[in-house]
Formats: C-alpha cells, sequence, structure tokens
C-alpha cells in the first residue's frame, strides 16, 4: 500500500509538470514536459547519492579515520539486516543527517559535525538509526526524486509568469496553483515516511527515548544555526532527519514535538516490543524538559586517526 501511494504521489507531480507544459506550449508543450520529466526520473534514479553528496560536500569516512562513527553505523545496519552504507561527514555547524541512494545496495548516510558535537553517543545512535530506517523504507530515492521534480514545477511556473502567452483564466490558474500542487504532494509523501523512519530507528536501535532526545536537541538549534545547503536549494531540506529555515505550515515534516511524543508512545510498550527502556542505558527524560544533559559524544569529527 506505501508503495503504491508513493507511485501515485509520483505521478500527480509528473502529471503537475504536464500540465505546467500544456499552459505554456499546449499539446507540444505537455509531450516535452512528460519527456522532461521521464528524463529526471531516470537520472535520479542513477544518480540521486552522488547529487545529495556533491551538493553538501560530503567526505567520505572508513573504520580507519573515524571508527567510533564507522562502527556505529556498522552496528546498526547489521541489527537492521541491511548492506554496510557508505559513511559520510559533512563539514557544518548545523546539527543535522541525511540518507541517499537508490536501494539498500547502493545507500549512503551522513552527518554534520554539528551533530557528531552535539549529541550523546546514545543520540548519535538514535539519529542514525532513522536514517538507516529511511533506507530500509526504501524513502531515500523517492523522496529526492520528488524533490527535483517539485523544483522543476516551481521553476517553470517561475517562467511562465514572465514568458506565458495570453492562453486565458485557465493558463493563469495553472502558472499559479501548480508550484503549491506540487508542495502538497511533496509534504504527503514525507511526512508520512518520517513517521516511518522513527519508529523503524526505534526497532533497529532498541532506544526511542534516545531518538526522541535528539530531536528535541537538534530542532532547537537547526532553527539558530544557519544551512548553507538549504539556503541555496530549498528542497534540500526535506532530506535531513530535522528541517531548517521553513515555517511548520510549509514543512515536510511533521511538527518535531508530535514525533517526540510519538517516540515516547512506543517507549511505554519497551518491554513488549523489544525496546530498551532503561534511564541509564538512553538517557533521563528530563533531558527534553531541559533537565541533565547526559554523558557527551566520544565521536570527535574532526580527529583522524
Amino acid at each position: 500500500m506505501n508503495f503504491l501511494k508513493t507511485t501515485m504521489l509520483l505521478a500527480a507531480l509528473t502529471a503537475l509538470f504536464m500540465v505546467m507544459g500544456f499552459s505554456l506550449g499546449g499539446p507540444r508543450g505537455a509531450i516535452l514536459a512528460l519527456l522532461v520529466a521521464a528524463g529526471m526520473n531516470l537520472f535520479t534514479y542513477w544518480n540521486a547519492d552522488k547529487i545529495v553528496l556533491k551538493m553538501h560536500k560530503a567526505v567520505e569516512v572508513d573504520a580507519n579515520s573515524h571508527p567510533e562513527f564507522y562502527t556505529v553505523v556498522q552496528r546498526l545496519a547489521q541489527r537492521a539486516q541491511l548492506p554496510m552504507p557508505k559513511v559520510y561527514i559533512v563539514d557544518q555547524a548545523q546539527p543535522n543527517a541525511f540518507a541517499t541512494g537508490r536501494d539498500p545496495e547502493h545507500s549512503a548516510v551522513a552527518a554534520t559535525t554539528g551533530l557528531l558535537n552535539m549529541l550523546s553517543y546514545d543520540e548519535i545512535e538514535g539519529v542514525m538509526a532513522h536514517e538507516l530506517g529511511h533506507v530500509k523504507n526504501r524513502d531515500t530515492l523517492i523522496m529526492t526524486m520528488v524533490a527535483t521534480i517539485a523544483g522543476a514545477v516551481s521553476m517553470l511556473a517561475n517562467f511562465g509568469l514572465f514568458f506565458r502567452d495570453n492562453r486565458g483564466l485557465a493558463g493563469i490558474l495553472a502558472v499559479f496553483i501548480a508550484p503549491f500542487a506540487a508542495m502538497i504532494v511533496q509534504m504527503a509523501i514525507s511526512r508520512t515516511r518520517e513517521y516511518g523512519a522513527d519508529r523503524s530507528a526505534a526497532e533497529i536501535s532498541g532506544k526511542p527515548l534516545a531518538l526522541a532526545s535528539a530531536l528535541h536537541k537538534i530542532s532547537g538549534q537547526a532553527q539558530r544555526i544557519a544551512n548553507p545547503v538549504a539556503q541555496r536549494n530549498p528542497a534540500a531540506a526535506q532530506l535531513y532527519i530535522v528541517p531548517s529555515g521553513v515555517k511548520q505550515m510549509f514543512s515536510t515534516h511533521p511538527a518535531t514535538e508530535d514525533r517526540i511524543a510519538a517516540l515516547q508512545d512506543m517507549a511505554q510498550g519497551g518491554g513488549s516490543d523489544g525496546w530498551s527502556n532503561n534511564a541509564d542505558e538512553i538517557g533521563d527524560m528530563g533531558r527534553l524538559r531541559g533537565g541533565s544533559k547526559g554523558r557527551r559524544s566520544a565521536l570527535d569529527p574532526t580527529r583522524r586517526h
């Protein structure tokens, strides 16, 4: 059902692209828009990870250069029964993380230096388990493809505002409404998938409250610390575990408070689901209310071995 819904939403975005093409160039414009959308889908399928990683100037690390961080991802991937993804670090102050790749066999996960410096070891586990949850649920490809087409619809609409010939009310509505419709479809995909990745993270790491604590810390700092990549390309914001620089009404993610509440609910039944609710292991829930900070991370992103 999830795959069918995603396919339908992606088809809706492609149809919107065709509507924009028709409003600008008639039947020929619609056919051209369809070909362009198909080309973008195909190109993104093979190059999604390269596009995202290059955009962030991400640096690949391994067990020799960053053994602690690499080992965290390796252990979580084994628990999730996933192939070992490539591991990257992004030299950026804002705490955040993302996953990319066309399938689990060609996946990559990345964390910023800001995240590795800020969070405790258990919280980093929770965040990376969330990213591996996206990989396990095969979210990474479709989210990148949707962002690409949604961005193209908006770009074509802006083009149409200046170069559209007079095609009446229908053409005007297409130019103004299509970008908003594309944004709504994009949000529908992303918000559903974030809840799914949070639940998968709880299952993979066994520490839903550690992820809840991480989300609380990241969301506060993500709004205060600039993200140059998201500023240059707003569509990139939907790739992160917590988006930055966008109003909640236009966010591709559910409200962080709702995600934390859902994780707390999961933790209530920790014994039956195999999730840990040991305060010493996952951190005191008082940290979510401004209490103790818990132990610091041992993962120094700038350390070389």
